[in-house]
């Protein structure tokens, strides 16, 4: 079994990692390191969850290795202002024995106050890649002594149209600076990204493309109308013994309000929602408290399905479908982390049946349908904007719409809870000894 000792890391980030209770590289640490710190160009492959924030991030900081000069001597470009605030808790982590500046700026807050503090000095710049280019030209930011990029969840990137920015930053950054992409697709498009801006890339790969991890239990439930999707939801998080920590997945901002304002008369104060028209300060304070457990359900439009790292979450529901696929490996990688077994509960209704059938056909993998718990309320009643649907579908509790298709469980037999983990984890509560 390989440790992190065995990896040739520096004796002050290994110190960090230990403390913080890491001691066994995961695949993509232990065959990304040496290929990382070799300075080629990477096109790293792999899902959510694998742990390459870390196989970046320690051969990054060991090349910076101090603070020195005035402007950043390494760039990571992400798709959300989530995913810098958690990349920056990561660099936290591993330099509480590293001199070494950091900062993360991302739109949404007074561009003014992070242009201040990047005019102090930063060695390493995390940002989305909007707010970077804004910055980089007022002047700001200069990029002669950048020598290396990182774009993380790239396929996240060209999904939200950030290409653009993208082609931008790869321009202004020195030719010779190393370049790492990390995706967990190689669609055409990363394909093409690739083409255009490394240079003979070493290539890592783990699991298959779009693999949900192997210990996460993966349910479907076939469910008429969001009012019987709001009651079941109801009647699984009733159980805390159970359902101890769960994120629930929406693809639109209004499903995600509807679930709270459904949910906040009975569980008000185990609550937390973040999608994109929250304010910024209410979205890292209501992702906090979920880390910190200080609330047990966290709601969330897919903003947070990407690059999130939150210990011990034991179920995640797909309340509605994403459109696009690789979502939903995205989002149930939220559990099953850490090698710990998870449990992913999906509601889907007759107009998201093609969605599902493209979602297995991606993941190589039939998700079972499970008969609906006869205590469910089913309603009748449909909201607006379901009312558009041209055909209408009888749904029975004895029977899913799946028909004899696909493997049945009986409610009563499913091992809905995976395995009871034994702890939670303790809420951190200390604050931030570095700028982010």
């Amino acid at each position: 079994m390989t440790l992190f000792e065995d990896l040739k890391i520096s004796k002050q980030i290994r110190m960090a990692l230990e403390e913080s209770g890491f001691t066994k590289p995961t695949p993509i640490q232990e065959q990304g390191f040496s290929a990382i710190r070799s300075g080629k160009d990477i096109i790293g492959i792999a899902q959510t969850g694998t742990g390459k924030t870390f196989a970046y991030l320690i051969p990054l900081l060991m090349k910076l290795s101090y603070a020195q000069g005035q402007f950043p001597r390494a760039i990571i470009i992400v798709p959300t202002r989530e995913l810098v605030l958690q990349i920056c808790e990561s660099i936290e982590l591993l330099t509480p024995y590293i001199d070494i500046r950091y900062d993360g700026i991302y739109g949404g807050v007074n561009i003014r106050t992070q242009q201040d503090r990047l005019i102090d000095g930063v060695d390493l710049i995390v940002a989305t890649p909007g707010r970077f280019m804004d910055i980089y030209m007022n002047g700001i930011i200069r990029t002669k002594q950048v020598k290396t990029l990182v774009v993380d969840e790239a396929d996240r990137l060209m999904d939200l149209g950030f290409y653009p920015q993208l082609q931008s930053i790869l321009d202004v950054v020195p030719e010779n600076a190393q370049k790492m992409l990390f995706s967990a697709t190689f669609s055409d498009t990363i394909a093409k990204l690739s083409e255009d801006f490394l240079l003979n890339p070493a290539r890592i790969e783990v699991e298959r493309q779009a693999t949900p991890v192997a210990h996460i239990e993966q349910m479907r439930f076939d469910v008429p109308n969001i009012l019987t999707k709001v009651n079941f939801v109801k009647l699984l998080i009733a159980d805390k013994d159970i359902f101890k920590k769960v994120m629930i997945f929406t693809e639109t901002k209004k499903n995600a309000d509807r679930i709270v304002d459904f949910l906040s008369d009975f569980w008000g104060d185990e609550l937390s929602v973040i999608h994109s028209n929250k304010a910024q300060n209410t979205r890292i304070n209501a992702l906090n408290a979920f880390k910190e457990n200080r609330t047990r359900i966290l709601i969330s439009s897919d903003v947070a399905a990407r690059g999130i790292d939150i210990e011990d979450v034991t179920h995640v529901i797909n309340f509605d479908i994403p459109s696009l696929p690789e979502e939903y490996v995205h989002r149930i990688g939220r559990t099953g982390r850490a090698g710990k077994d998870g449990t992913a509960i999906s509601f889907v209704s007759e107009k998201e049946i093609e969605r599902i059938d493209e979602i297995e056909a991606l993941i190589e993998q039939t998700i079972p349908v499970s008969e609906l718990p006869e205590d469910l309320e089913i309603s009748q009643v449909l909201l607006d904007d379901e009312k558009v649907q041209s055909r209408n579908i009888s749904y029975q509790k004895s029977k899913p719409m799946g028909g004899g298709a696909f493997h049945e469980k009986k409610w009563k037999n499913q091992k809905i809870n995976g395995k009871v983990y034994k702890k939670k984890l303790a809420a951190k509560g200390k604050k931030s000894k570095k700028r982010k």
